[in-house]
C-alpha cells in the first residue's frame, strides 16, 4: 500500500484506510465502475463515505467521471492522475450495448477543439457504443 499512499500525497489527498481501500478497488479494474459496484466491495462502509472519497478523487484530479449516456455516471482511474485544476487527459470511452460496460480508451486522444468567441467549455466527453470485444467474441 506504499506506493497507493504516495499517489495519493502526490494529488494532496490525506491517504485514509478507505482511500487506501479504495484506490486499490479501482486500480484492480479494466472497466468504469458505479457507486453501486463501489458499494458492492466496501459492504461494510457507509454510503456516504464512499461517496465522499470518489467525489474528493475526482476533485484532485485522481478519477474522473463517465457520462456514457445510460444515466448511470461512472468513474475510472485516470491514466496520468493529472491533478487539481489541471488540464484533463481527455479520451475516448467505449460503451458495449451488451454487457453494459464502459472501458477508458487512453490511447485514443480527443482533439482540442476551438470554440467561437465567448464559448466556455466545462467538460468534454465522447462516447462510442457498440460491442466490445469480449462480447462480439461470444457470437
Amino acid at each position: 500500500m506504499g506506493d497507493i499512499e504516495l499517489v495519493l500525497k502526490e494529488h494532496h489527498i490525506r491517504p485514509t484506510a478507505i482511500r487506501l481501500l479504495m484506490y486499490k478497488f479501482l486500480s484492480e479494474r479494466d472497466i468504469a465502475v458505479t457507486l453501486n459496484d463501489i458499494e458492492s466491495g466496501f459492504d461494510k462502509s457507509e454510503r456516504t463515505t464512499l461517496y465522499r472519497t470518489i467525489k474528493t478523487f475526482e476533485k484532485k484530479g485522481l478519477v474522473h467521471q463517465i457520462d456514457d449516456g445510460t444515466g448511470i455516471a461512472k468513474y475510472a482511474l485516470d491514466e496520468k492522475g493529472t491533478g487539481e485544476n489541471q488540464s484533463q487527459d481527455l479520451h475516448l470511452h467505449f460503451h458495449c450495448e451488451k454487457c453494459n460496460e464502459t472501458i477508458c480508451l487512453t490511447d485514443h486522444k480527443i482533439p482540442h477543439i476551438s470554440l467561437p468567441k465567448g464559448f466556455v467549455s466545462k467538460d468534454m466527453n465522447l462516447v462510442i457504443k457498440g460491442i466490445c470485444d469480449k462480447c462480439s467474441e461470444k457470437k
